[in-house]
């Protein structure tokens, strides 16, 4: 009895509602010896000489996607890779690739993966052992005085290696057991045609051939996957002894013409969804169910009647031509974007091979160089895919491009480096001479020392990069090391200060009542008695010297009222204020002090030099009898300027007295 059949000509999401094993119930005859014919017409033969070329170009179509199918078969998890995107690995960075690896590794199944991951590798490692070789350069060129190897260790290539290992494992994993299982099913599956074979013996009782038949064909359809270089030889000759089973058995006309109407109906559905696929708009997609109903039209639909056979094919391989040819306009679509990607990088290496050439002589300018061509590498990796046939010559210009940049960059650094290590000399002197002052408590004559070194320091330029930190950390240790304990002393100092300000204080409120008594002696010493006394109370904080000019004014008024000479009272005044500076240690200001009497000391010197020969003209007149008014009057000046210079030499005498002590 032949089974009922059951005709669904759409799903409701519009694909074909055809059951595989719908499709090969019908217990008829496949079409007793034209079974071989209808294999043969649909995978090989043309008979039409005019249509050769074009038929030959639609087989090679059908060839390919049988050869796809049959790769499929032998391991299902290939299905998946056409529902995972196939990113453009080129234009990510390291950090992505590895990100992207992690992603799928983790995620999917193994063979799904395995040609993103290939092309992952690719991308990776080029852009990887291209980064190496840059550090290297920089390596040599930083280094050509030491024997030191070149090492480069990056965290990426770890975690890259770390995850591609594991895809490699879980793959070793996936082939051992798939190849276990391909080779016992192809086993199975070559024992089942053996026992079709013998099927057409004679037997004794035909209700046990045919129900031996049908276990057969049970097995057969849960026989699992097999090696696909095997799949198309193994179903032809499956399907070839299944059709001389039906010529043995001699099943009547009638059942056989059903089964073709049957297997007609649903090759029409195949055809009739092929030709909805031809207008669909994502041609991937539409492609890749047309592959599937390709493999139900072979393995899972038995043939025609003959008058339908030819027609029915030719439909199906027409429209398998226009899905390929609408596939193949837009690869052409993809490989016109890729040669415009391919100007964009040729522009790129281009404009890389031109800062090879210009020259730069400053660090500043050459940052600015290095910045321009990372920015063209990045627009480099962005640009995205190149056509296959020059990806490998356009990476390689791009490298010799920013090769050749490096080197030319490294010639510069090279040049410096001997003054880089000159610099290094130095300032390790000065760590030297810094962490040897640095426990001394001479703060007066240690003091302008370390701040000298920290000048010096500033002034020298860069060290080699790999000795900077260190040398660094040294000096700045010592220094701080040092004005620490220079700030814990003067910590100490200002105690006393401030208590040197509260006596001055207080001493000057009792001084403002100070009266002379009239007896020059007496007032005198008294005067010097409370110089003294306010010396004697010590230095006061830097914020509050102001103390120091209000003692200086109530001694100035004293002095007003005291009977001195004006050069007496001049000096007094002078020793006194030059005495306050040296107590405060006012160095600058006293030496400053010091280069004005010096050179004002000479501007008189001068001065009377002039007036001098002046007089000398004066007096060398034939005429002169006498001294006139204006030569009485240059003697004076005269005169007032040596008194002035004279007082000037005394200040001048007090203050290198008190350089000496």
């Amino acid at each position: 009895m032949l089974e009922e059949q059951t005709d669904n000509l759409q799903n409701a999401d519009g694909n074909l509602g055809i059951d595989s094993n719908e499709a090969i119930q019908p217990v008829t005859k496949l079409i007793e010896e034209a079974a071989i014919a209808e294999t043969e017409a649909e995978t090989v033969t043309v008979s039409e000489p005019s249509l050769n070329s074009e038929m030959a170009q639609t087989n090679t179509i059908i060839d390919a996607i049988v050869d796809s199918n049959a790769e499929e078969s032998e391991d299902e998890t290939l299905k998946e890779r056409h529902d995972i995107p196939m990113l453009d690995y080129d234009t990510l960075s390291l950090e992505s690739l590895v990100d992207e690896l992690k992603k799928l590794v983790t995620n999917e199944k193994v063979m799904s993966i395995k040609d993103h991951v290939e092309e992952i590798k690719k991308s990776f490692l080029a852009k990887y052992y291209h980064l190496v070789d840059e550090k290297k350069e920089e390596f040599l060129a930083e280094n050509t005085d030491t024997n030191e190897e070149f090492q480069y260790h990056s965290p990426l290539k770890t975690q890259f290696d770390h995850y591609y290992t594991l895809f490699k494992e879980n793959k070793n994993t996936h082939f051992k057991s798939l190849q276990t299982n391909l080779k016992t099913n192809l086993e199975n599956r070559l024992a089942i045609v053996e026992e079709l074979k013998e099927l057409i013996k004679p037997q004794e009782n035909i209700k046990d051939t045919l129900k031996h038949f049908n276990e057969l064909r049970d097995r057969w359809k849960n026989a699992g996957p097999i090696p696909k270089d095997k799949y198309n030889h193994v179903w032809n000759n499956y399907h070839f002894h299944l059709e001389n089973f039906y010529d043995y058995l001699h099943l009547d006309r009638e059942a056989r013409d059903l089964d073709f109407k049957h297997n007609l109906e649903q090759k029409q559905k195949i055809v009739a969804r092929v030709e909805e696929l031809v207008h669909e708009v994502d041609i991937n997609k539409a492609f890749r169910e047309l592959q599937d109903l390709h493999k139900i039209w072979k393995e899972d639909i038995g043939p025609v009647s003959r008058e339908f056979r030819d027609e029915i094919w030719n439909k199906f391989s027409d429209l398998t031509k226009q899905m390929h040819d609408k596939r193949e306009i837009l690869f052409e679509n993809l490989r016109g974007t890729e040669l415009e990607n391919l100007e964009k990088k040729k522009e790129i290496i281009a404009k890389i091979e031109v800062l090879a050439t210009e020259k730069v002589n400053a660090h500043s300018q050459w940052l600015g160089q290095i910045e321009k061509v990372e920015a063209l590498r990045t627009a480099f990796f962005s640009a995205g895919k190149v056509p296959t046939d020059v990806n490998e010559e356009t990476w390689s210009n791009f490298k010799t491009a920013v090769r050749n940049f490096n080197s030319f960059k490294n010639s510069f650094y090279k040049d410096i480096k001997k003054d880089q290590n000159n610099n290094l000399s130095r300032k390790t002197a000065l760590v030297a001479k810094a962490k040897e002052l640095q426990e001394s408590v001479d703060f007066s004559v240690t003091t302008p020392i370390m701040k000298q070194i920290q000048e010096e320091w500033k002034q020298i330029g860069h060290v080699p990069r790999k000795y900077s930190d260190k040398i660094w950390a040294e000096f700045k240790e010592a220094c701080n090391h040092y004005f620490d304990k220079l700030k814990e002393q003067k910590n100490e100092e200002n105690s006393e200060e401030i208590e040197a300000f509260d006596k001055k204080k207080a001493y000057l409120e009792t001084l403002r009542e100070f009266q002379l008594i009239g007896d020059h002696k007496t007032d005198l010493d008294a005067i010097k008695l409370h110089i003294e006394t306010w010396k004697n109370f010590g230095k006061v904080p830097f914020a509050r010297r102001h103390i120091e000019g209000k003692f200086n004014k109530v001694l100035d008024a004293l002095f007003e009222k005291l009977s001195l000479s004006k050069k007496e009272n001049e000096l007094m005044r002078f020793a006194n204020r030059i005495d306050s500076l040296s107590e405060n240690n006012e160095s600058r200001k006293l030496e400053n002090e010091k280069i004005f009497l010096m050179r004002k000391i000479d501007e008189i010197k001068n001065e009377i030099f002039q007036l001098e020969n002046n007089i000398q003209f004066f007096t060398n007149t034939r005429n002169a009898k006498k001294e006139n008014s204006i030569v009485l009057e240059v003697r004076k000046n005269i005169e007032k300027h040596r008194a002035e210079m004279e007082l000037l030499k005394e200040k001048l005498k007090q203050i290198r007295s008190i350089n000496q002590e």
